[in-house]
């Protein structure tokens, strides 16, 4: 039977559309879905998992699915199953760091690392470059942390290690040497951080061929999720698993490629393009989510990009409401003009749940919560600590990770003295000398000081954890989880605290995550390849802490309203969206005007926010919003006047309106003196500045200028001296 001759299943070919269908039943050729926002790009995914395999042209076990959540991983798996009557587990389903996070487990020995490695989270990884600046002598103040972390991972998304980096400058090179000092300390931990899982696993296929080759032979069909989020890192890892006779079946957008910062690159959809000799992209333009108006706004902003491969959204849902915008004189005028459409959604039968708030930057949802919080409005910031994040629970984990694995560091710093027992700066001193004098983990070093008896503070820390050791050997985590909780005094310590019940109620939440994980986690995930030993599955739920996303603030069946910045609304749905402080400085933000392609990313942004809505989209923005304790006085976002007139009721509008609109800005760019909008300039007395505005003519021109040190100043052009930066 020829590829042509092969057929999708009745029911798959009724939930389909033809350009669904046409995606789902390519022959063996490498594929570019370009799918647009709730064009059903899951449902093409999992059909075409069901296809390969429901026609004999793959296994389950012989396609390898990479996504970007380990929520879409799972909804993946449970889509596929619903589809065929098979096992999920076996199945290569999951993130990029999750899959390889597999394969060094299976492959730790190739890969120089420990049996049993373990996965530093962000908060962690920050922690451990902390500790290796101390040692070196790096003050804080004179080099951050964080800015050292940003080095140490953007370095290893490129694929660069320490001892590959050239530095330009004393900063550079003191920066690269604190990364190779990180490097060796995870090392001799047996710790990897994100970066690390990603660069480690391409390594391990770069260095060992028959390792590359046999997976290659396994995996003949390569499906990727959220194309257009791969990093340079990620794209060359997805090359070296794919062989000539090997097919990438790819599914993103461009047009929401949003993670710039985090190093995704969108240009990697044209690369695909070219390295795999895709000549025929397949565009999914009908969406199943929104009302056209809505969909001919949001294709109206995104035309203004230039570097895009380009499509056009539609649906067969009507036109629906008029798009509202509300200019407000301030952002409680904003807040109020708000809160009054949401109680009338309400009083109207519309779910708190189904309308969400979006804002550029969380510093502008405090205005918003407070609002709520007088009304009595129950509502949730999406986008919070998750679960595994928070302290009380990364402290349970710490005892459980340092019983785990006694060379730990970090996992030791955090519980030595938490909760408090007495032992403070002098002691953990001595417990460092004598580490660093040994080259030995602090856990050895605390039980050579304490089988000499030197301190009777760390002894009693010792005797604690071995006891623990001793109590919990053989049990279940969830049982070891609860008598760590309980033993170490975490649940005493929280107990005495008056806000603490809420942390306790989180340890015994965990207790229930544990015991859910052994049974549904090792059910549904793929085969555990260690064995099925209570210390391999402790092993993988220590992984699964790291590498899962927790749940955030309130359960998902709460009735409550949706505060979330736009990053955090990728992927997300509702009924009715309110996208706020549409401002230039804001949205797009002003940081982005400085930047290379940030203004298209800043516009992607918006893309996003405005394909989130279903039935209602609400656009305000305020003349005045008060930031970091200023009053900062902004123009309206270039993106409002990117949406046609007639899709747009503007309700209530101020008599006191913006200096000048957007669109007379442009009319200004050929003035003679003019600066061009976004500049940044330096005046004598006021510094450093961002143009913003224009307004008289050439004879009796102003500009407005945003400084970052004293807000909004008008200067007459021909006074004012300003010089480029």
């Amino acid at each position: 039977m020829g590829m042509n001759d092969l057929t999708i299943n009745k029911q798959q070919g009724q939930e389909l559309n033809l350009k669904q269908q046409e995606a789902v039943t390519l022959s063996d050729q490498s594929a570019l879905i370009l799918a647009g926002a709730g064009s059903g790009k899951t449902k093409v995914l999992t059909s075409r998992f069901a296809w390969l395999i429901q026609n004999q042209i793959a296994s389950p076990g012989g396609i390898l699915a990479v996504t970007f959540t380990n929520k879409a991983a799972k909804e993946m798996l449970v889509r596929i199953s619903a589809q065929l009557p098979i096992n999920p587990r076996g199945m290569w389903v999951g993130t990029f760091h999750g899959l390889c996070n597999r394969f060094l487990k299976k492959h730790y020995q190739d890969a120089s690392l420990p049996q049993i490695f373990q996965i530093l989270d962000s908060a962690d990884q920050k922690s451990a470059i902390k500790r290796v600046m101390k040692k070196m002598n790096i003050d804080e103040d004179f080099l951050p942390s964080k800015e050292v972390l940003y080095f140490i991972n953007g370095n290893k998304e490129e694929g660069v290690r320490s001892n590959a980096y050239k530095a330009f400058d004393d900063i550079s090179e003191k920066k690269n040497a604190i990364y190779k000092a990180y490097e060796d300390q995870c090392l001799k931990e047996g710790v990897v951080d994100f970066a690390e899982l990603l660069l480690r696993c391409l390594e391990l296929f770069q260095n060992k061929p028959m390792i590359r080759e046999h997976y290659q032979s396994i995996f003949k069909h390569i499906l990727v999720d959220e194309f257009q989020d791969t990093s340079k890192l990620q794209y060359e890892w997805l090359k070296l698993l794919t062989a000539k006779n090997s097919f990438i079946f790819a599914v993103g957008d461009d047009d929401q490629s949003i993670y710039g910062f985090r190093g995704a690159r969108p240009g990697n959809m044209k690369d695909l393009q070219k390295d795999f000799k895709i000549n025929n992209i397949i565009k999914l333009e009908q969406n199943y989510r929104s009302k056209n108006n809505i969909l001919n706004a949001a294709n109206a902003i995104i035309e203004n990009n230039a570097d895009r491969l380009g499509k056009n959204l539609w649906s067969e849902a009507g036109d629906g409401d008029l798009i509202r915008q509300y200019n407000a004189l301030d952002d409680r005028f904003e807040t109020s003009y708000i809160l009054d459409e949401i109680k009338g959604l309400h009083r109207s039968g519309s779910r708190y749940d189904q309308i969400a708030i979006l804002y550029r930057n969380n510093a502008q949802s405090r205005v918003i919560e407070m609002a709520m919080v007088s009304n009595n409005i129950p509502y949730r910031v999406y986008g919070g600590l998750r679960f595994f994040e928070r302290a009380e629970i990364k402290s349970s984990l710490a005892y459980l990770r340092l019983i785990t694995n006694k060379k730990d560091d970090t996992a030791f710093l955090r519980i030595i003295n938490f909760p408090p027992r007495g032992i403070g700066a002098k002691a953990l001193e001595l417990i460092q000398d004598v580490a660093n004098a040994e080259k030995i983990s602090l856990w050895q070093s605390a039980e050579r000081i304490e089988s000499e008896n030197k301190n009777t503070k760390i002894s009693f820390f010792v005797h604690l954890i071995r006891h623990i050791e001793d109590q919990i050997e053989g049990n279940n985590i969830d049982e070891s989880i609860d008598f760590i909780n309980s033993y170490s005094t975490l649940k005493d310590h929280y107990g005495k605290d008056k806000d603490g019940s809420s942390r306790i109620e989180n340890l015994d939440e965990l207790v229930s995550a544990a015991k859910a994980y052994i049974n549904e986690f090792r059910e549904e995930n793929t085969e555990n390849e260690s064995g099925d030993s209570k210390a391999s599955i402790l092993s993988d739920f220590l992984d699964f802490t790291s590498l899962e996303s927790g749940e955030l603030q309130a359960s998902a069946g709460d009735d409550a309203l949706q505060l979330m910045t736009i990053h955090s609304s990728k992927g997300l749905e509702f009924d009715t969206v309110f996208i706020t402080g549409l401002e230039e400085g804001l949205c797009p933000h002003e940081r982005s005007l400085s930047e290379n392609n940030g203004l298209e990313e800043e516009r992607r942004l918006m893309y996003v926010a405005v394909t989130r809505a279903r039935q209602k989209l609400y656009l305000t923005l305020a003349q005045s919003r008060l930031t970091y304790g200023q009053t900062m006085y902004n123009l309206p976002s270039r993106f409002l006047d990117e949406i046609p007139n007639e899709l747009v009721k503007r309700i209530n509008a101020p008599k006191k309106s913006f200096a000048i609109s957007t669109a007379k800005i442009a009319t200004h760019s050929e003035t003679k003196h003019a600066w061009k909008i976004g500049a940044a300039v330096e005046h004598a007395k006021f510094g450093v500045g961002i143009v913003t505005g224009y307004e008289g003519n050439e004879n009796d021109l102003r500009v407005q200028i945003n400084f970052h040190s004293y807000g909004v100043k008008w200067l007459a052009m021909e006074y004012a001296k300003l010089a480029e930066i």
